[in-house]
Protein backbone atom coordinates (compact mmCIF):
# COMPACT_ATOMS: atom_id res chain seq x y z
CA UNK A 1 0.00 0.00 0.00
CA UNK A 2 1.15 3.28 -1.12
CA UNK A 3 -0.70 6.64 0.23
CA UNK A 4 -4.01 4.32 1.05
CA UNK A 5 -4.10 3.21 -2.65
CA UNK A 6 -3.19 -0.70 -3.64
CA UNK A 7 0.22 -1.22 -5.33
CA UNK A 8 -1.73 -4.54 -6.71
CA UNK A 9 -3.93 -2.70 -9.02
CA UNK A 10 -2.73 -2.40 -12.53
CA UNK A 11 -3.62 0.32 -15.22
CA UNK A 12 -0.87 -2.14 -17.34
CA UNK A 13 -2.47 -2.44 -20.99
CA UNK A 14 -0.36 -5.24 -21.70
CA UNK A 15 -1.47 -6.93 -18.32
CA UNK A 16 -5.18 -5.92 -19.34
CA UNK A 17 -4.78 -7.99 -22.27
CA UNK A 18 -2.61 -10.48 -21.41
CA UNK A 19 -5.87 -11.39 -19.05
CA UNK A 20 -8.03 -11.48 -21.41
CA UNK A 21 -6.26 -13.37 -23.98
CA UNK A 22 -5.97 -16.30 -21.27
CA UNK A 23 -9.59 -15.83 -19.61
CA UNK A 24 -10.79 -16.20 -23.66
CA UNK A 25 -12.44 -13.26 -23.88
CA UNK A 26 -11.27 -12.19 -27.05
CA UNK A 27 -9.22 -13.84 -28.69
CA UNK A 28 -5.60 -12.77 -30.59
CA UNK A 29 -7.39 -12.89 -33.88
CA UNK A 30 -10.25 -10.72 -32.79
CA UNK A 31 -7.75 -8.60 -30.77
CA UNK A 32 -5.55 -8.06 -33.65
CA UNK A 33 -8.39 -7.02 -36.08
CA UNK A 34 -10.07 -4.51 -33.95
CA UNK A 35 -6.44 -2.84 -33.40
CA UNK A 36 -5.89 -2.81 -37.03
CA UNK A 37 -9.89 -1.13 -37.70
CA UNK A 38 -8.61 1.73 -35.23
CA UNK A 39 -5.59 1.98 -36.70
CA UNK A 40 -7.53 2.08 -40.88
CA UNK A 41 -10.06 5.03 -39.22
CA UNK A 42 -7.07 6.73 -37.32
CA UNK A 43 -6.21 10.03 -38.70
CA UNK A 44 -2.83 10.13 -36.98
CA UNK A 45 -0.59 9.30 -39.81
CA UNK A 46 1.28 6.95 -36.42
CA UNK A 47 2.01 4.00 -38.96
CA UNK A 48 3.65 3.99 -42.52
CA UNK A 49 3.67 0.57 -42.90
CA UNK A 50 0.90 -2.06 -41.56
CA UNK A 51 2.25 -5.75 -41.43
CA UNK A 52 -1.07 -7.60 -41.19
CA UNK A 53 0.16 -11.03 -42.57
CA UNK A 54 2.51 -11.35 -40.19
CA UNK A 55 -0.15 -10.15 -37.46
CA UNK A 56 -2.46 -12.67 -38.30
CA UNK A 57 -0.23 -15.40 -38.28
CA UNK A 58 1.05 -15.02 -34.77
CA UNK A 59 -2.26 -14.29 -33.56
CA UNK A 60 -3.05 -17.87 -34.97
CA UNK A 61 -0.17 -18.82 -33.24
CA UNK A 62 -0.72 -17.66 -29.93
CA UNK A 63 -4.87 -18.92 -30.48
CA UNK A 64 -3.67 -22.67 -30.88
CA UNK A 65 -1.61 -22.43 -27.62
CA UNK A 66 -4.31 -20.79 -25.72
CA UNK A 67 -6.85 -23.42 -26.95
CA UNK A 68 -4.56 -25.90 -26.30
CA UNK A 69 -3.75 -24.92 -22.39
CA UNK A 70 -0.43 -24.02 -22.87
CA UNK A 71 0.89 -20.89 -20.96
CA UNK A 72 1.50 -17.76 -22.59
CA UNK A 73 4.17 -15.30 -21.94
CA UNK A 74 3.36 -11.40 -20.55
CA UNK A 75 4.16 -10.30 -24.31
CA UNK A 76 2.43 -12.87 -26.16
CA UNK A 77 -0.29 -11.66 -28.14
CA UNK A 78 -0.09 -8.23 -27.37
CA UNK A 79 0.17 -5.53 -30.50
CA UNK A 80 3.00 -3.28 -31.13
CA UNK A 81 4.38 -1.42 -33.44
CA UNK A 82 8.33 -1.31 -34.50
CA UNK A 83 9.62 2.53 -35.33
CA UNK A 84 10.62 2.35 -39.12
CA UNK A 85 14.37 1.95 -38.50
CA UNK A 86 14.20 -0.71 -36.85
CA UNK A 87 15.28 -4.04 -39.58
CA UNK A 88 12.20 -6.56 -40.49
CA UNK A 89 12.83 -9.08 -41.78
CA UNK A 90 10.97 -9.23 -45.21
CA UNK A 91 8.69 -5.74 -44.34
CA UNK A 92 10.13 -2.84 -45.61
CA UNK A 93 12.09 -0.80 -43.51
CA UNK A 94 13.08 2.83 -45.02
CA UNK A 95 13.73 5.23 -41.63
CA UNK A 96 10.86 7.93 -43.50
CA UNK A 97 13.00 8.61 -46.43
CA UNK A 98 12.57 8.82 -50.00
CA UNK A 99 16.30 7.20 -49.76
CA UNK A 100 15.37 3.67 -48.80
CA UNK A 101 11.82 3.30 -50.47
CA UNK A 102 11.32 0.06 -51.44
CA UNK A 103 14.35 -1.45 -48.83
CA UNK A 104 13.48 -4.69 -47.50
CA UNK A 105 15.79 -6.39 -44.98
CA UNK A 106 16.91 -9.83 -44.69
CA UNK A 107 16.93 -10.01 -41.46
CA UNK A 108 15.45 -8.82 -38.06
CA UNK A 109 16.76 -6.52 -35.67
CA UNK A 110 17.96 -8.40 -32.20
CA UNK A 111 15.39 -6.37 -30.28
CA UNK A 112 12.28 -7.48 -32.91
CA UNK A 113 14.09 -10.78 -32.90
CA UNK A 114 13.32 -11.41 -29.36
CA UNK A 115 9.95 -10.02 -29.07
CA UNK A 116 8.89 -12.29 -32.41
CA UNK A 117 9.85 -15.37 -30.18
CA UNK A 118 7.56 -14.39 -28.14
CA UNK A 119 4.71 -14.19 -30.46
CA UNK A 120 4.21 -10.17 -29.81
CA UNK A 121 1.84 -8.99 -32.52
CA UNK A 122 3.24 -6.32 -34.98
CA UNK A 123 0.90 -4.21 -36.50
CA UNK A 124 3.44 -2.16 -38.46
CA UNK A 125 6.37 -0.10 -38.92
CA UNK A 126 5.46 3.65 -36.89
CA UNK A 127 5.96 6.80 -38.89
CA UNK A 128 9.25 8.99 -37.83
CA UNK A 129 11.75 11.96 -38.41
CA UNK A 130 13.68 11.32 -41.61
CA UNK A 131 16.90 8.95 -40.40
CA UNK A 132 15.78 9.86 -37.13
CA UNK A 133 16.70 13.55 -37.55
CA UNK A 134 14.19 15.61 -35.95
CA UNK A 135 11.94 16.63 -32.66
CA UNK A 136 8.67 17.16 -34.58
CA UNK A 137 8.17 13.80 -36.49
CA UNK A 138 7.52 16.20 -39.78
CA UNK A 139 10.78 15.58 -41.60
CA UNK A 140 9.04 12.21 -42.55
CA UNK A 141 8.79 11.25 -46.13
CA UNK A 142 5.29 9.98 -45.41
CA UNK A 143 4.16 13.30 -43.68
CA UNK A 144 3.90 14.16 -40.55
CA UNK A 145 2.25 12.35 -37.37
CA UNK A 146 -0.18 14.46 -35.11
CA UNK A 147 -0.66 14.63 -31.18
CA UNK A 148 -3.33 12.75 -30.39
CA UNK A 149 -4.39 15.08 -27.32
CA UNK A 150 -4.42 17.61 -30.45
CA UNK A 151 -4.22 17.21 -33.77
CA UNK A 152 -2.98 20.82 -34.43
CA UNK A 153 0.39 19.94 -32.12
CA UNK A 154 3.19 17.57 -33.19
CA UNK A 155 3.40 14.45 -31.22
CA UNK A 156 7.21 14.69 -31.30
CA UNK A 157 9.89 13.04 -32.73
CA UNK A 158 11.63 11.70 -33.90
CA UNK A 159 9.80 8.39 -32.44
CA UNK A 160 6.47 10.76 -33.30
CA UNK A 161 4.55 7.70 -35.10
CA UNK A 162 4.99 5.25 -31.74
CA UNK A 163 4.53 7.69 -29.67
CA UNK A 164 1.05 8.58 -31.35
CA UNK A 165 -0.21 5.48 -31.95
CA UNK A 166 0.80 4.29 -28.15
CA UNK A 167 -1.13 7.24 -26.77
CA UNK A 168 -3.81 7.06 -29.30
CA UNK A 169 -3.90 3.34 -28.28
CA UNK A 170 -3.34 1.75 -31.73
CA UNK A 171 -0.67 0.18 -30.29
CA UNK A 172 -0.27 -1.51 -27.02
CA UNK A 173 3.30 -0.91 -26.76
CA UNK A 174 6.16 0.70 -29.41
CA UNK A 175 9.62 0.35 -29.37
CA UNK A 176 11.74 3.57 -31.01
CA UNK A 177 15.49 4.72 -30.77
CA UNK A 178 16.57 7.45 -28.79
CA UNK A 179 19.53 9.34 -30.26
CA UNK A 180 19.51 12.63 -28.51
CA UNK A 181 15.56 12.44 -26.83
CA UNK A 182 13.91 10.33 -29.61
CA UNK A 183 11.81 8.07 -26.86
CA UNK A 184 11.58 10.72 -23.96
CA UNK A 185 10.08 13.87 -26.02
CA UNK A 186 7.75 12.40 -27.56
CA UNK A 187 6.77 10.31 -24.59
CA UNK A 188 6.63 13.70 -23.12
CA UNK A 189 4.56 15.59 -25.68
CA UNK A 190 1.96 12.58 -25.90
CA UNK A 191 1.65 12.12 -21.70
CA UNK A 192 2.95 8.35 -22.05
CA UNK A 193 6.17 6.73 -20.41
CA UNK A 194 9.59 6.37 -22.69
CA UNK A 195 13.12 4.78 -21.75
CA UNK A 196 16.23 5.57 -23.05
CA UNK A 197 18.17 2.80 -21.66
CA UNK A 198 21.67 2.52 -20.65
CA UNK A 199 23.96 2.81 -23.63
CA UNK A 200 24.78 -1.43 -24.19
CA UNK A 201 21.98 -2.20 -22.40
CA UNK A 202 19.53 -3.04 -25.57
CA UNK A 203 21.57 -4.78 -28.54
CA UNK A 204 21.50 -2.24 -31.67
CA UNK A 205 22.11 -4.69 -33.89
CA UNK A 206 19.31 -4.10 -36.67
CA UNK A 207 19.19 -0.70 -35.67
CA UNK A 208 19.66 1.78 -39.01
CA UNK A 209 22.06 4.11 -37.53
CA UNK A 210 21.90 8.01 -36.80
CA UNK A 211 25.33 7.88 -34.52
CA UNK A 212 26.51 5.29 -33.24
CA UNK A 213 27.98 6.10 -29.81
CA UNK A 214 24.75 7.92 -29.44
CA UNK A 215 21.36 5.69 -30.54
CA UNK A 216 19.55 3.32 -28.32
CA UNK A 217 16.53 1.67 -28.97
CA UNK A 218 13.98 1.56 -25.76
CA UNK A 219 10.15 0.96 -25.09
CA UNK A 220 7.47 3.39 -25.30
CA UNK A 221 4.18 2.59 -23.29
CA UNK A 222 1.10 4.02 -21.42
CA UNK A 223 2.24 3.52 -18.16
CA UNK A 224 5.78 2.70 -16.34
CA UNK A 225 4.86 -1.39 -15.76
CA UNK A 226 4.44 -1.60 -19.35
CA UNK A 227 7.52 -0.19 -19.44
CA UNK A 228 9.63 -2.34 -17.40
CA UNK A 229 7.83 -5.78 -18.87
CA UNK A 230 9.14 -4.66 -22.64
CA UNK A 231 12.46 -3.43 -21.29
CA UNK A 232 13.25 -6.52 -19.41
CA UNK A 233 12.44 -8.76 -22.55
CA UNK A 234 14.65 -6.51 -24.85
CA UNK A 235 17.35 -6.13 -22.63
CA UNK A 236 19.77 -8.88 -23.53
CA UNK A 237 23.39 -9.76 -24.19
CA UNK A 238 23.87 -9.94 -28.06
CA UNK A 239 27.30 -11.14 -29.29
CA UNK A 240 26.15 -9.45 -32.97
CA UNK A 241 26.60 -5.98 -31.26
CA UNK A 242 29.55 -4.95 -30.16
CA UNK A 243 28.74 -2.36 -27.61
CA UNK A 244 26.15 -5.00 -25.74
CA UNK A 245 27.09 -5.78 -22.16
CA UNK A 246 27.65 -9.40 -21.59
CA UNK A 247 27.15 -8.62 -17.54
CA UNK A 248 23.18 -7.46 -17.87
CA UNK A 249 20.53 -9.23 -16.44
CA UNK A 250 17.83 -7.34 -15.50
CA UNK A 251 14.43 -7.62 -13.52
CA UNK A 252 13.31 -4.47 -13.13
CA UNK A 253 9.50 -5.37 -13.30
CA UNK A 254 9.56 -7.61 -10.08
CA UNK A 255 11.20 -4.36 -7.54
CA UNK A 256 8.84 -1.63 -8.90
CA UNK A 257 7.23 -1.99 -5.78
CA UNK A 258 10.27 -1.76 -3.76
CA UNK A 259 10.31 1.11 -1.20
CA UNK A 260 11.79 4.39 -2.35
CA UNK A 261 11.86 5.79 1.25
CA UNK A 262 15.58 7.38 2.30
CA UNK A 263 16.22 7.44 -2.08
CA UNK A 264 18.26 10.92 -2.68
CA UNK A 265 17.41 12.60 -5.51
CA UNK A 266 19.63 15.50 -7.34
CA UNK A 267 17.65 18.42 -9.12
CA UNK A 268 20.32 20.08 -11.55
CA UNK A 269 19.17 24.22 -11.48
CA UNK A 270 20.32 24.26 -15.04
CA UNK A 271 17.81 22.34 -16.38
CA UNK A 272 15.35 24.75 -15.51
CA UNK A 273 17.36 27.91 -17.70
CA UNK A 274 14.79 29.20 -19.73
CA UNK A 275 11.74 26.61 -19.68
CA UNK A 276 8.40 27.43 -19.59
CA UNK A 277 6.73 28.52 -16.27
CA UNK A 278 3.69 25.60 -16.45
CA UNK A 279 6.17 22.92 -17.23
CA UNK A 280 8.66 24.48 -14.39
CA UNK A 281 5.91 24.71 -11.59
CA UNK A 282 4.68 20.76 -12.37
CA UNK A 283 8.52 19.86 -12.14
CA UNK A 284 8.10 21.81 -8.58
CA UNK A 285 4.97 20.00 -7.90
CA UNK A 286 6.29 16.46 -8.27
CA UNK A 287 9.38 17.64 -6.30
CA UNK A 288 6.98 17.72 -3.31
CA UNK A 289 5.44 14.80 -4.09
CA UNK A 290 8.75 12.88 -4.10
CA UNK A 291 9.33 14.17 -0.34
CA UNK A 292 6.26 13.53 0.98
CA UNK A 293 6.93 9.83 -0.19
CA UNK A 294 10.12 9.76 1.89
CA UNK A 295 12.66 10.90 -0.85
CA UNK A 296 15.31 12.80 0.22
CA UNK A 297 15.50 16.07 -2.45
CA UNK A 298 18.42 18.82 -3.06
CA UNK A 299 18.35 20.89 -5.73
CA UNK A 300 22.11 21.53 -7.22
CA UNK A 301 24.30 23.32 -9.57
CA UNK A 302 25.60 21.03 -12.50
CA UNK A 303 27.02 23.79 -15.00
CA UNK A 304 28.93 21.46 -17.37
CA UNK A 305 25.17 20.73 -18.85
CA UNK A 306 25.60 24.16 -20.84
CA UNK A 307 27.88 22.63 -23.16
CA UNK A 308 25.50 19.62 -23.96
CA UNK A 309 23.77 20.70 -27.26
CA UNK A 310 26.53 21.98 -29.23
CA UNK A 311 28.90 18.49 -28.14
CA UNK A 312 25.93 16.85 -29.61
CA UNK A 313 25.27 18.73 -32.56
CA UNK A 314 29.09 18.43 -33.39
CA UNK A 315 29.62 14.64 -32.53
CA UNK A 316 25.83 13.64 -33.42
CA UNK A 317 26.39 15.35 -37.12
CA UNK A 318 30.07 14.08 -37.59
CA UNK A 319 28.55 10.59 -37.04
CA UNK A 320 25.68 10.77 -39.14
CA UNK A 321 27.95 12.51 -42.29
CA UNK A 322 30.06 8.82 -41.57
CA UNK A 323 26.96 6.21 -41.34
CA UNK A 324 25.12 7.95 -44.24
CA UNK A 325 28.00 7.81 -46.36
CA UNK A 326 26.52 4.40 -47.34
CA UNK A 327 23.62 6.07 -49.10
CA UNK A 328 25.08 6.36 -52.60
CA UNK A 329 22.64 4.97 -55.07
CA UNK A 330 24.64 2.02 -56.09
CA UNK A 331 24.46 -0.42 -53.03
CA UNK A 332 20.93 -0.17 -52.70
CA UNK A 333 17.78 2.15 -52.43
CA UNK A 334 17.20 5.30 -54.22
CA UNK A 335 19.32 6.31 -57.48
CA UNK A 336 18.46 9.22 -59.85
CA UNK A 337 17.37 8.30 -63.18
CA UNK A 338 19.68 10.52 -65.14
CA UNK A 339 23.17 11.20 -64.85
CA UNK A 340 26.31 11.02 -66.96
CA UNK A 341 28.58 10.38 -64.89
CA UNK A 342 28.72 8.28 -61.54
CA UNK A 343 29.83 11.27 -59.59
CA UNK A 344 27.02 13.42 -60.64
CA UNK A 345 25.04 9.99 -60.31
CA UNK A 346 25.91 10.19 -56.41
CA UNK A 347 25.47 13.65 -56.21
CA UNK A 348 21.95 14.14 -57.65
CA UNK A 349 20.55 10.93 -55.78
CA UNK A 350 21.84 12.16 -52.40
CA UNK A 351 20.44 15.61 -53.11
CA UNK A 352 16.87 14.05 -54.00
CA UNK A 353 16.65 11.33 -51.95
CA UNK A 354 17.64 13.08 -48.73
CA UNK A 355 15.59 15.34 -47.14
CA UNK A 356 16.38 19.24 -45.76
CA UNK A 357 17.34 18.61 -42.07
CA UNK A 358 18.92 15.14 -43.37
CA UNK A 359 21.05 17.04 -45.53
CA UNK A 360 21.75 19.88 -43.47
CA UNK A 361 22.91 17.48 -40.81
CA UNK A 362 25.28 15.49 -43.28
CA UNK A 363 26.89 18.83 -44.28
CA UNK A 364 27.57 20.14 -40.34
CA UNK A 365 28.76 16.79 -39.88
CA UNK A 366 31.29 16.53 -42.50
CA UNK A 367 31.98 20.39 -41.77
CA UNK A 368 33.33 19.73 -38.09
CA UNK A 369 35.12 16.19 -39.68
CA UNK A 370 37.21 17.78 -42.36
CA UNK A 371 40.97 19.56 -42.36
CA UNK A 372 41.26 22.61 -40.16
CA UNK A 373 37.67 22.06 -37.88
CA UNK A 374 38.66 18.83 -36.92
CA UNK A 375 40.44 20.46 -34.07
CA UNK A 376 38.89 23.18 -33.60
CA UNK A 377 35.01 21.77 -33.29
CA UNK A 378 35.30 17.95 -33.64
CA UNK A 379 37.93 17.06 -31.02
CA UNK A 380 37.11 20.12 -28.49
CA UNK A 381 33.62 17.92 -28.69
CA UNK A 382 34.91 15.02 -27.44
CA UNK A 383 37.05 16.37 -24.86
CA UNK A 384 33.93 18.31 -23.59
CA UNK A 385 32.01 15.04 -23.41
CA UNK A 386 34.58 13.71 -21.39
CA UNK A 387 33.78 16.65 -19.01
CA UNK A 388 30.16 15.69 -19.12
CA UNK A 389 30.53 12.00 -18.50
CA UNK A 390 32.67 12.96 -15.14
CA UNK A 391 30.12 15.51 -14.28
CA UNK A 392 27.10 13.12 -14.15
CA UNK A 393 29.85 10.68 -12.11
CA UNK A 394 30.19 12.84 -9.50
CA UNK A 395 26.86 13.77 -8.97
CA UNK A 396 25.72 10.21 -8.92
CA UNK A 397 28.05 9.60 -6.50
CA UNK A 398 25.81 11.68 -4.19
CA UNK A 399 22.45 11.20 -5.08
CA UNK A 400 20.88 7.99 -6.33
CA UNK A 401 18.66 9.49 -9.51
CA UNK A 402 18.52 13.20 -10.96
CA UNK A 403 14.93 14.79 -11.72
CA UNK A 404 14.59 16.83 -14.87
CA UNK A 405 11.85 18.32 -17.13
CA UNK A 406 11.60 16.33 -20.41
CA UNK A 407 11.19 19.29 -22.51
CA UNK A 408 11.53 22.88 -21.78
CA UNK A 409 8.20 23.28 -23.31
CA UNK A 410 5.09 21.34 -24.13
CA UNK A 411 4.28 20.39 -27.46
CA UNK A 412 4.54 22.97 -30.29
CA UNK A 413 2.10 23.52 -32.72
CA UNK A 414 2.85 21.65 -36.57
CA UNK A 415 5.14 23.95 -38.80
CA UNK A 416 6.11 25.76 -35.79
CA UNK A 417 9.92 24.89 -36.46
CA UNK A 418 10.04 24.74 -40.34
CA UNK A 419 11.67 28.40 -41.25
CA UNK A 420 13.72 27.56 -38.00
CA UNK A 421 15.60 24.60 -37.48
CA UNK A 422 17.82 26.19 -34.57
CA UNK A 423 14.35 26.14 -32.69
CA UNK A 424 14.25 22.51 -33.22
CA UNK A 425 17.63 21.83 -32.18
CA UNK A 426 16.87 23.81 -28.56
CA UNK A 427 13.92 20.96 -27.97
CA UNK A 428 16.78 18.39 -27.23
CA UNK A 429 18.31 20.55 -24.46
CA UNK A 430 16.86 18.76 -21.55
CA UNK A 431 17.51 15.09 -23.07
CA UNK A 432 20.66 15.19 -24.65
CA UNK A 433 22.89 14.70 -21.90
CA UNK A 434 22.19 11.26 -20.60
CA UNK A 435 22.74 10.39 -24.48
CA UNK A 436 26.03 12.00 -24.30
CA UNK A 437 26.67 10.19 -21.31
CA UNK A 438 25.69 7.08 -22.53
CA UNK A 439 22.95 6.62 -19.05
CA UNK A 440 19.45 5.75 -18.49
CA UNK A 441 16.45 7.79 -17.88
CA UNK A 442 12.96 7.61 -18.25
CA UNK A 443 10.31 10.08 -19.36
CA UNK A 444 6.70 9.87 -17.77
CA UNK A 445 3.62 12.65 -17.20
CA UNK A 446 3.58 14.71 -14.67
CA UNK A 447 0.74 16.94 -15.64
CA UNK A 448 -0.93 19.37 -18.01
CA UNK A 449 -0.32 22.64 -19.14
CA UNK A 450 -2.81 25.66 -20.05
CA UNK A 451 -3.59 24.21 -23.56
CA UNK A 452 -4.65 20.47 -22.69
CA UNK A 453 -1.06 19.08 -23.26
CA UNK A 454 0.72 16.69 -21.03
CA UNK A 455 3.79 17.99 -19.52
CA UNK A 456 6.78 15.33 -18.85
CA UNK A 457 9.48 15.06 -16.57
CA UNK A 458 12.82 11.78 -16.89
CA UNK A 459 14.07 10.31 -13.97
CA UNK A 460 17.83 10.45 -14.46
CA UNK A 461 20.32 7.33 -13.26
CA UNK A 462 23.64 6.00 -13.17
CA UNK A 463 24.61 3.24 -16.00
CA UNK A 464 22.41 0.11 -15.64
CA UNK A 465 20.34 1.47 -13.06
CA UNK A 466 17.41 1.06 -14.77
CA UNK A 467 15.68 -1.15 -12.09
CA UNK A 468 16.03 2.00 -9.55
CA UNK A 469 14.67 4.66 -12.14
CA UNK A 470 11.87 2.88 -12.96
CA UNK A 471 11.43 2.01 -9.33
CA UNK A 472 10.78 5.40 -8.62
CA UNK A 473 8.92 6.57 -11.65
CA UNK A 474 6.34 3.97 -11.00
CA UNK A 475 5.71 4.74 -7.50
CA UNK A 476 5.34 8.67 -8.65
CA UNK A 477 2.80 7.57 -11.57
CA UNK A 478 0.85 5.01 -8.65
CA UNK A 479 0.80 7.51 -5.83
CA UNK A 480 -0.83 10.36 -8.32
CA UNK A 481 -2.49 8.45 -10.69
CA UNK A 482 -1.19 10.49 -13.54
CA UNK A 483 -1.93 7.34 -15.91
CA UNK A 484 -5.13 8.88 -15.98
CA UNK A 485 -4.86 10.83 -18.93
CA UNK A 486 -2.78 8.58 -20.72
CA UNK A 487 -5.34 7.19 -22.66
CA UNK A 488 -6.90 9.40 -25.68
CA UNK A 489 -10.40 8.62 -26.27
CA UNK A 490 -9.86 7.05 -29.85
CA UNK A 491 -8.30 3.88 -29.64
CA UNK A 492 -8.82 0.15 -29.06
CA UNK A 493 -11.43 -0.56 -26.38
CA UNK A 494 -11.27 -3.86 -24.39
Amino acid sequence: MLNGRNMTSSKSVIKNIHDKLISKNISCKELTEKYFKKINESNLNAYVKLSEDTAYKTAEKVDKKIASGEKISPLEGIPMTLKDNISTDGIETTCCSKMLKGYVPIYDATVWKLLKNQNAVLLGKANMDEFAMGSSCETSCFGASFNPHNLSYVPGGSSGGAAAAVCGNIAAFGLGSDTGGSIRQPAGFCGIVGLKPTYGSVSRYGLIAYASSFDQIGPITQTVEDTAMVFDAISKYDPMDSTSNPNINFDTFSHLEDDVKGVKMGVPNQYFDGIDEEVKQSIEKAVKVYKSMGIEVEYFDLPELRYSLPVYYILACAEASSNLGRFDGIRYGYQTKNYSSIDEMICKTRSEGFGKEVQRRILLGTYVLSSGYYDAYYKKAQILRGTIVEAFKKAFDKYDVLLAPTSPTTAFKLNYTSKDPVKTYLMDICTVPINIAGLPSVALPCGMDSKGLPIGMQILGKAFSEQTILNVAYQYEVFTDYSAFHRVDMGVKL
